[in-house]
């Protein structure tokens, strides 16, 4: 995913009413910017500190926010991409490439693809009936400014009702004879293993280990981040 023009290097102020942020500009003018992220952010947005940040341009006058932020710098100098718009088109395009070797592309590649009452992210076959079921979690939750470095990102970052229900679903598809994978694209720099949130949401992280247990696939891969391109870097662990 490359970004033309490149992101812009701003000073993140603070995020607010959810999806607001204002953020200064080299030139020292402040604007507010769209922040597309229904978590808390946790360890991402370091409250009271100014904090270093990328944002895009939409190139949209009429847009009522015309820039998104993108990624933030969060503690121990590492950097978060906190756009969940962004995980599901960088594991698209890793898969359309065929850089994750256990999901081959060459059989189709489908977005938004529905399953009973869900919709996953992604989906691999025909859009008829595909044979793998792919739902897509940006991980970002890592360590604070207090904690060790120890490069453990985990999901979620507050409680998800909706990520529970992705879970059971994911069992489902397995028991109906199909393949499910649940991949945690980590946008995090910092980042050497993945792990479920426990201490946030203990009933995802127990769903988690039964959806393991009856079958689910979990794939974690870090995603590079820089001003001119995001990408799906390398695989990392996931500790259960």
């Amino acid at each position: 995913m490359k970004f033309e023009p490149a992101l812009e290097a701003v000073t993140l102020v603070r995020r607010y009413k959810r999806f607001m942020a204002d953020v200064i500009r080299a030139d020292g003018s402040e604007i507010t910017v769209h922040c597309p992220n229904t978590g808390s952010m946790k360890n991402c947005v370091l409250p009271g500190q100014p904090q270093a940040a990328l944002i895009s341009d939409s190139g949209n006058p009429k847009r009522k926010y015309r820039h998104t932020l993108e990624a933030v710098q969060v503690a121990h100098g590492h950097w978060a991409g906190v756009n969940t718009g962004r995980p599901n088109a960088l594991v698209e395009e890793a898969v359309r490439a065929a850089r994750v070797p256990s999901l081959d592309p060459a059989s189709g590649v489908e977005r938004e693809v529905k399953y009973a009452d869900s919709r996953f992210d992604l989906a691999l076959g025909e859009r008829a009936d595909p044979h793998t079921f792919i739902e897509v979690k940006n991980v970002t939750l890592g360590p604070g400014p207090d904690d060790a470095d120890d490069g453990i990102i985990a999901f979620p970052d507050s409680v998800t009702e909706r990520g529970q229900k992705h879970l059971q679903t994911l069992m489902a598809v397995v028991a109906s004879g199909k393949r499910a994978v649940l991949f945690f694209c980590v946008q995090h720099s910092g980042a050497l293993a993945a792990r479920p949130a426990d201490e946030v949401d203990a009933r995802y992280g127990e769903l988690l280990r039964e959806a393991v247990a009856s079958g689910v696939e979990v794939l974690a891969w870090q995603a590079a981040l820089s001003a001119r391109q995001f990408c799906l870097h390398k695989p990392l662990p996931v500790l259960l």
